[in-house]
């Protein structure tokens, strides 16, 4: 039996679904892999690695003579800024300082379920002068975009499009989700493959240049790799503390790295070239975003960035791998199952905790499976002998479950729609038949009634 790949290892004893893992050095593809309905062409949101697309389009204007890295923003946002007092640390931000993330902002300036987020970066009161201090600001990224839309007339990226996704073979599909007032949500609405990502991660690798063509500015890619700003002051772990550049965590082992919410994971070193993409879903996990990334680069980076250095050794740099693709197998996330402990449920349980979880649960399950569905709508269609393709909240979804215990069904659900979330429910049947359940949501738009504790009792006949 071969053993597991350890990313896997790490990834599963930590409830963290791998959707897909790719690791290469130049164009030989080291790692092969993807779990259950889920590969490298198939588009999920990316989150974060938004940024990094966004401050690529702002380059690319300041290298169109367009706009000046060094512009204040307040120059292009006239309209929010007229009639208004302006704060001086707002208005002597520029375009440079919010690449850096260097802003004059203690955080992300706008709340994720209101309106206005546009606006926001102009109406809440700065906390320090620019320049001065790193603070992770999604909202600066977000007014990014929204600059470059304003200055082009049209999507953030409809502008890309022809300029750089198109010519290295972008899929059609990249778009971005947009924000509450229309604009692209350059800070994390990014929706593409990961296929998409590789190719971007070469292009920069490459250092903008395809087939010949320059597609990115390089002096704009320079820099953006090189240290702009201190992060030092960051709690996310040792990686997010080393240095960063524009719109891009420069990571002490060398190299560069977009990383997005749950997992996704762009690396590139031009100097090795090596590039490893992995995409995933770590919300489940306490601090799971750099447990993975830990797991990443233990047992992908490090590995691929040793086999380019051994090629470079040996005078074999650019050439094929003799020994090809190491396909890996990443099993979908599942809860222990032993049929002897399942104890076939069919029926209505109605509540006995009414402020918390649905009014009433109806199941049909046994050793093997069935359904689980509530009074608020929705329903899961579960079956433990491995991971199911199906829709829980209207949203395609990856469901695993078990008999964990005596009379205990745990459930597994992955969703992968616009959102990345994942779902945990266990069910355990006391012995007087009170239903006992516990239902976790792990996800960043989550609603908050998807974690709950609750109790039923089964309604007669």
């Amino acid at each position: 039996m071969i053993a597991p790949h350890p990313l896997v290892e790490r990834a599963a004893a930590h409830d963290i679904a791998l959707h897909t893992v790719d690791a290469r050095v130049g164009d030989d593809r080291l790692v092969a892999a993807a779990a259950t309905t889920r590969g490298p062409g198939v588009p999920q949101r990316m989150y974060s690695v938004s940024k990094t697309v966004t401050g690529l389009a702002v380059g690319l204007l300041a290298a169109e003579g367009v706009l000046s890295l060094d512009d204040p923003v307040v120059k292009h946002f006239p309209d929010l800024v007229d009639g208004h007092t302006v704060h001086p640390w707002l208005e002597a931000t520029t375009l440079r300082h919010m690449l850096a993330m260097v802003g004059p902002h203690r955080s992300t300036t706008y709340k994720v379920r209101e309106g206005g987020w546009l606006e926001s970066y102009f109406r809440v009161e700065p906390t320090h002068p620019p320049g001065t201090l790193f603070t992770y600001d999604t909202s600066a990224s977000y007014t990014l975009a929204a600059l470059v839309e304003r200055t082009t007339g049209g999507s953030l990226a409809d502008y890309l499009r022809p300029r750089v996704l198109d010519p290295i073979g972008i899929s059609p599909g990249l778009r971005f989700l947009p924000g509450p007032d229309g604009f692209s949500h350059g800070g994390s609405g990014l929706i593409c493959t990961p296929d998409d990502l590789g190719r971007l991660a070469r292009l920069l690798n490459d250092g903008g240049v395809h087939d010949g063509a320059r597609l990115l500015p390089a002096d704009y890619l320079a820099a953006a790799t090189t240290p702009q700003s201190d992060p030092a002051t960051q709690t996310w772990g040792g990686t997010f503390r080393a240095a960063y550049g524009y719109q891009l965590w420069l990571p002490p082992v060398g190299g560069w790295l977009m990383f997005g919410l749950g997992g996704q994971i762009v690396y590139g070193d031009p100097e090795l070239g090596v590039t490893v993409v992995v995409t995933a879903d770590s919300q489940a996990a306490a601090s799971g975003d750099q447990k993975l990334l830990d797991a990443v680069l233990d047992h992908l980076v490090g590995p691929a960035r040793e086999v380019a250095r051994d090629r470079e050794r040996s005078g074999m740099a650019g050439t094929t791998s003799p020994a090809g693709d190491e396909c890996i197998d990443l099993a979908w996330p599942a809860p222990r199952h032993d049929a002897a402990h399942a104890r076939p449920l069919a029926g209505t349980w109605t509540t006995l905790t009414p402020d918390a979880g649905p009014g009433s649960l109806t199941l049909d399950v046994g050793a093997g499976g069935g359904t689980v569905a509530s009074s608020d709508g929705w329903s899961v269609t579960l079956d433990t002998a491995g991971p199911l393709a199906t829709r829980v909240h209207d949203e395609p979804a990856v469901v695993t479950a078990g008999w964990s215990a005596p009379d205990t069904l745990d459930v597994r659900a992955g969703t992968h729609g616009d959102e990345l979330a994942t779902l945990r429910l266990r069910l355990a049947l006391a012995d007087n038949g009170t239903l006992a359940v516990q239902s976790q949501g792990f996800g960043e738009t989550l609603d908050p009634r998807w974690t709950f504790h609750a109790a039923y009792t089964p309604i007669a006949g």
